[in-house]
């Protein structure tokens, strides 16, 4: 199993494969991504590299996600109590929502705080205008998922179908 600066450099030399391939095609004219999905792609592939990654079920260690975020790098510790390493957190599809979930839940949680101390910001902090479409969030998904799929694959997990199969087949009485 890669360490933490390891996967950083697999993912990183990855991205550099896939943005001049990109940029190739798009001067070939085979694709023609906007510059805020570039942007957006970009900043979510980073931020699942560098600051989300799998292993952050180890941030009761000091591992370089966590120290990513600086001083508050102990909001992970809670995760990675709930997590064991290489468990739930390290899937494919439910191992990066995890992450997700779990960063989203603070969030909210430091929301209705703020909400709960000063009544009178809950009309100043609005999501009114957070898009909804699904077209609009693509290369934020993609970015993140791909930053975390090429660190379970440093890792030597893949994605076993037959597995997921056993997961959701019935039982038989």
């Amino acid at each position: 199993m890669p360490s933490g600066n390891v996967h950083n450099l697999i993912n990183t030399g990855a991205f550099l494969v896939i943005a001049g391939s990109t940029a190739y095609a798009r001067q070939q004219g085979l694709v023609s991504p906007s510059w805020p999905e570039i942007l957006a792609f970009t900043g979510s592939f980073f931020i699942g590299t560098f600051m989300m990654s799998p292993d952050l079920d180890l941030a009761e260690q000091n591992v370089n996600s966590k120290k990513a975020w600086g001083p508050l790098g102990f909001i992970w510790v809670p995760y990675g109590k709930m997590f064991s390493h290489r468990g739930l957190s390290h899937t494919w599809i439910v191992g990066p929502l995890t992450r997700l979930g779990y960063l989203t839940l603070l969030l909210a949680a430091l929301y209705y705080l703020v909400v709960l101390l000063m009544p009178e910001m809950k009309s100043k902090i609005t999501f009114e205008n957070v898009p909804k479409t699904l077209e609009f969030w693509q290369p934020y998904i993609l970015g993140y998922y791909l930053s975390q799929w090429l660190h379970l694959i440093a890792d030597g997990i893949s994605p076993d179908m037959r597995a997921l199969g056993r997961t959701f087949k019935k039982k038989k009485r």
